[in-house]
């Protein structure tokens, strides 16, 4: 399922953020039905619940102890995995002051206290529309054209968004390189047009082995794609890559002026890290890059991964 479908499909995330558990409770009600409802009593608890579940809207109570709803907008607003989640300050009646500041902070509307159902709904479904439609065309603007994968543009938001993720959790981050096996020869031979369909069927033939959501393939250039994977160790990483050459052998694409076999055939380079302060999701990249080129070097058709 393309990423478009799946924003079309799927509930909103809706937080709320409230010191006081009666105006959660109240807000909850409302909701429930329509959205994926997550709750936060507080600026600290808000910030954790929003890198985790990155939610569609938030509604963020100005006045709390501790952390205040200006601060949390401030830090959301400033951190690039959250700046463009769209916040509706609650407020109190009459509180122009913050109001002006709230928009200055980037906020997208206001509600006043006390809350009216009628009109909080209006407005929380108005803005969860306008994210969704947002959400889709940038979709759009992030896929490869030719064969329907994540470009190069949408791969390096990841990598950069699950290299933070990583280092906060001290998790293992795997990045694969691949590359399609003497393809200049292909389209000299076949034609562009079938060098075009060979790419669309690799495409499919790669991204039908990753399974979990937070996976991603992306087309990298020319006749070579990349696959970043969160939470993947070296094995596991390396298991993959294998389901992958597996995958497009498969394919019995013919390709009669290959040097390595009679069918298209891929190379992979696989790379896994734990991040820390002293590396960089580039010197990653890198490391999976130097990683195919061995593998290429080697006899092509094969995986190289670091040990």
């Amino acid at each position: 399922m393309q990423d478009w479908q799946m924003i079309s499909c799927q509930k909103p995330k809706l937080l709320l953020v409230d010191d006081q558990r009666v105006n959660i409770l109240v807000l909850h009600e409302l909701f429930r039905e329509d959205c994926e409802v997550f709750m936060a009593t507080g600026g600290e608890q808000a910030l954790q619940v929003c890198r985790t579940v990155l939610p569609d809207l938030i509604l963020l109570d100005v006045h709390m102890e501790g952390i205040d709803g200006h601060e949390v907008c401030r830090r959301l607003k400033a951190a690039p995995d959250t700046r463009d989640i769209p916040i509706i300050f609650v407020t109190a009646q009459g509180a122009e002051q913050d109001e002006v500041r709230g928009l200055e902070l980037g906020a997208v509307d206001f509600i006043v206290k006390p809350i009216n159902p009628v009109i909080v709904k209006a407005r929380v479904n108005t803005h969860l529309t306008l994210k969704r439609q947002s959400d889709i065309l940038r979709s759009f603007a992030l896929l490869d054209g030719l064969t329907g994968v994540a470009n190069r543009r949408k791969f390096d938001e990841e990598l950069e968004l699950n290299w933070r993720r990583s280092l906060r959790e001290q998790s293992p981050l795997s990045v694969i390189m691949i590359d399609v096996d003497h393809f200049k020869r292909f389209n000299d031979r076949y034609g562009h047009l079938a060098g075009d369909a060979a790419l669309q069927a690799v495409a499919r033939a790669l991204n039908d082995v990753i399974k979990r959501p937070y996976d991603l393939l992306a087309r990298y250039g020319g006749e070579e794609f990349v696959c970043v994977l969160p939470s993947t160790g070296q094995v596991e990483a390396v298991q993959i890559a294998e389901r992958m050459q597996v995958s497009v052998r498969a394919l019995k694409i013919a390709h009669l002026d290959s040097a390595v076999e009679q069918m298209l055939t891929v190379s992979l380079g696989v790379a896994t890290v734990v991040p820390n302060s002293e590396t960089t999701s580039d010197a990653l990249l890198a490391e999976a890059d130097r990683q195919l080129y061995q593998a290429k070097q080697a006899g092509r058709a094969r995986i190289s991964s670091c040990a």
